[in-house]
């Protein structure tokens, strides 16, 4: 049997240390690409036992109305069509001065120039008959009561375009926390109720989720004024109801 050199001994322990340090090389490697992984897992919600809906409501009454109102002519010579659509604008502006709402209340929401063209005929090219002109305001009423009168008046005074008539609110936060309370006792008796009847402790709250959603306020539909409505106009804002609703999770006595 052939003894091996120094030098081959030598070589081979040369090449066993490189495969060991390549080996801790990748382990390090390996290690530092788990470990911020496994750092930014989100930590996880504490544990309940006992986990519930709750649900609070609160009925509010609006406070202010928004009114969609504006006039709409045509004429062939978009100059007539134009003077028109301002008269009659400046009638249906001077209506709801008169009627107490203020200047600032008063908001040109859209104006338009459109052409008009006559039904077409065949073989023909569609020839322009005149221009519409459309001229809205949106107009904030802060007396509700108020609302049918401004109505007639400015029907009366030739607004041709009446609708989305929205009732709302300047502040929900009261009533949404006023919803929220009752939501948290909504769910604690719920809650009260399972414990006793599987013979449980209920232990305090260990988290509170809240549906970000509730009931918003309803929109009347688009009324066109055409020859005028009956007076008065009947409108009626009622109530609207604000939903809270939770999920809630209570811990059990040990």
């Amino acid at each position: 049997m052939a003894v091996p050199t120094r030098a081959a001994t030598l070589a081979a322990t040369a090449g066993l240390f490189r495969s060991l340090a390549a080996g801790v090389i990748a382990a390090a490697i390996i290690f530092l690409e788990v470990v911020p992984a496994q750092a930014q897992q989100p930590p996880s919600r504490p544990e309940a036992r006992v986990i519930v809906n709750g649900e609070g409501s609160v009925p509010v009454p609006p406070d202010y109305a928004q009114l969609r109102t504006g006039v709409t002519t045509r004429a062939k010579p978009v100059k007539a069509a134009t003077a028109a659509t301002a008269n009659l604008m400046a009638a249906v502006t001077a209506a709801l001065r008169d009627s107490g709402i203020a200047q600032k209340d008063i908001q040109t929401s859209h104006f338009s120039v459109q052409p008009v063209y006559a039904p077409p005929q065949p073989n023909a090219e569609p020839k322009l008959s005149g221009f519409s002109v459309s001229n809205q305001l949106s107009v904030t009423i802060r007396q509700i009561a108020t609302v049918g009168a401004i109505l007639d008046r400015v029907i009366a005074a030739g607004a041709t375009d009446v609708g989305g008539v929205e009732f709302l609110h300047s502040d929900l936060s009261k009533a949404l926390d006023q919803a929220r309370e009752a939501a948290v006792g909504d769910a604690r008796r719920k809650a009260e109720l399972y414990a006793r009847a599987a013979g449980l402790e209920l232990g305090r709250v260990v988290w509170i989720t809240e549906d970000p959603s509730f009931a918003q306020p309803g929109q009347m539909k688009v009324l066109r004024a055409a020859g005028g409505l009956a007076s008065p106009v009947p409108i009626a804002a009622g109530e609207d109801t604000l939903r809270v609703q939770i999920t809630v999770g209570f811990g059990t006595g040990l």
